[in-house]
């Protein structure tokens, strides 16, 4: 049973996460594809947990190093630079953060989504 409660909560933190990175790339590039902000949000979980071992551990600089790799993803994945690429992830976290949040008051979720970062 805790393996289905474990990928149940990895699905739903995926979505969650996803749909930050959605409202983000729509609202900064005007690219509407849900499956797309999926993907992307998987890629980020995943740059970010590899980046975060092998570089994580080096004080500040290791951080930025983590983030840039995930702006970086980002930057790959949507249109527009690196400037569209920093803003659509801060207008997905501030996404994931105010969904999140009714969640958590609501009592259906912790403040936890995956392919955000610091969420």
């Amino acid at each position: 049973m805790a393996l289905v409660d474990s990928i149940v909560v990895f699905v739903v933190s995926l979505l969650v996460g996803a749909l930050g990175i959605y409202v983000g790339a729509r609202v900064i590039t005007g690219y509407d594809d849900y499956t797309y902000a999926i993907v992307t949000a998987l890629l980020g979980a995943i740059i970010w947990g590899v980046f975060g071992f092998l570089f994580g551990w080096i004080p500040l600089v290791g951080p930025i190093l983590v983030l840039v790799a995930y702006i970086a993803l980002i930057n790959y994945r949507y249109p527009g630079g690196w400037m569209r690429a920093i803003l659509i992830a801060l207008v997905a976290w501030v996404a994931t953060f105010a969904v999140l949040y009714v969640l958590a008051v609501a009592g259906i979720s912790n403040f936890e989504a995956v392919g955000v970062p610091g969420m």
